[in-house]
C-alpha cells in the first residue's frame, strides 16, 4: 500500500472516532494568530499576509499577523512552539527555521522543530537570484567566475546573514567553481541591498522579492538564479540561467520553502483542518496570480504526514550545507 493511501486511511480513521469530528467542526472558535518570525515587509511578512487575508473567510475567523522577528527566526518560531497547542497559534516558518537552524545554533537552540512543532504544509517555494551591481563589468556567470579567479577574494557579496540561504548558496558555489568569493554578513537584508545599490559591495544572491525592483529599474543585472532550473514564472528572469546550466556538474538545487506548523501536541482534527484551509487557498488561481510575480510558486503537502517526510529528508540536506559551509552562530 502506497504512503498516501495508508496516510489518508489513517485520516479517514482518525476522523471517524466518535467526538473528532465534532472537535474538527469547531475549530477555529477564536482569533487564529499567525505568527511570522521575520520583520514585517519581508518576502515571509508579504506571504503569510497574502495567505491570512485569504484563510479569513475559510476558517470564519480573524487572522491576526503577529511579526517576532530575530536570531534567525528562532524567536517567533519558539513562541509558536510554547503556544498553547490548539491551532489558533501558527508558525510560518521556513527552510532556515525548520531544517536549517539547530545546526547553525547548535547550543543556543531553544526549541527542536521536528519535537516541538507539528508540520501542516508547505505553502510556496522559490529560490535565490544572483545580481551584481550594473555599474560592474561582469555580463554573464562565466565573466563572473573569471574575475573571481583572477582576484581571489577581491569581490564581496553580501547576504543577511552567517547561514541564511544567500550565504549557503554562496558556500556551494564557492566551492563548486574553485573560487574565492568573500561573504559580508548583514543584520537582514535591507542593508545589505542597500550597500549593494552604493556599489559597497559587488554582489547578492538574495531571495527573488526583495532584488526584483532593482533589476527591473536596471539597478541590479540578473547573472543565474540558485535553482538548478530557470525562473520561468518571473517573466524578466526566463533568460536568466540555473545552476544546471552553469555549474552542470555541481547538483546545486537551492529552493528555500515556506510552510505552516502548529505547536506539537495540537490534536489531528485541527491539524487537519487547518492543512484543508491552507491547501485551499495555496491551490487557487488568485494566490497564484498574487505570488508568482513576487518570485515565489505555491507548493503544498497531500498531508501533514507527507509534509513531515519531507522535513525529516530536508533536515539533512540543511545539515550537509551548513557543515560545509563551516558556519556556526552559537
Amino acid at each position: 500500500m502506497s504512503t498516501t493511501r495508508r496516510q489518508m486511511m489513517g485520516a479517514a480513521a482518525i476522523l471517524a472516532m466518535p467526538g473528532l469530528a465534532s472537535a474538527q467542526a469547531s475549530y477555529p472558535n477564536r482569533t487564529v494568530r499567525m505568527i511570522v518570525p521575520f520583520a514585517a515587509g519581508g518576502a515571509v511578512d508579504i506571504t503569510g499576509r497574502l495567505l491570512a487575508e485569504r484563510l479569513q473567510p475559510i476558517l470564519g475567523q480573524t487572522i491576526l499577523v503577529d511579526n517576532r522577528g530575530g536570531a534567525g527566526g528562532n524567536i517567533g518560531a519558539d513562541a509558536v512552539a510554547k503556544a498553547e497547542a490548539d491551532g489558533h497559534t501558527i508558525l510560518l516558518g521556513n527552510a532556515s527555521i525548520l531544517a536549517a537552524n539547530k545546526f547553525l545554533y547548535r547550543r543556543s537552540m531553544p526549541f527542536d522543530p521536528m519535537r516541538d512543532l507539528a508540520p501542516v504544509t508547505r505553502v510556496s517555494t522559490g529560490t535565490v537570484l544572483l545580481v551584481v551591481n550594473a555599474d560592474r563589468p561582469w555580463r554573464s556567470f562565466a565573466d563572473l567566475v573569471a574575475a573571481a579567479k583572477a582576484a581571489p577574494g577581491r569581490i564581496s557579496m553580501g547576504s543577511s546573514g552567517t547561514g541564511t540561504v544567500s550565504h549557503l548558496t554562496l558556500s556551494s558555489v564557492n566551492r563548486a567553481a574553485g573560487i574565492d568569493i568573500s561573504h559580508i554578513p548583514y543584520r537582514g537584508g535591507g542593508p545589505a541591498i542597500t550597500d549593494l545599490l552604493s556599489g559597497t559591495i559587488d554582489m547578492m544572491f538574495d531571495v527573488i522579492p526583495a532584488l526584483m525592483p532593482h533589476v527591473r529599474s536596471g539597478r541590479f543585472r540578473p547573472l543565474a538564479v540558485g535553482s538548478a532550473e530557470r525562473v520561468a514564472y518571473v517573466p524578466e528572469l526566463r533568460d536568466v540561467p540555473g545552476m544546471k546550466e552553469v555549474l552542470p556538474n555541481a547538483n546545486i538545487d537551492m529552493q528555500s520553502w515556506y510552510s505552516g506548523s502548529v505547536p506539537a501536541r495540537t490534536p489531528a482534527p485541527a491539524i487537519q483542518r487547518l492543512h484543508e484551509a491552507l491547501v485551499q487557498v495555496v491551490r487557487s488561481d488568485d494566490f497564484k496570480a498574487r505570488l508568482e510575480p513576487l518570485g515565489f510558486t505555491p507548493v503544498w503537502d497531500e498531508s501533514p504526514a507527507a509534509f513531515g517526510e519531507y522535513l525529516r529528508a530536508q533536515e539533512r540536506v540543511w545539515q550537509g550545507l551548513v557543515e560545509a559551509s563551516g558556519a556556526s552562530l552559537d
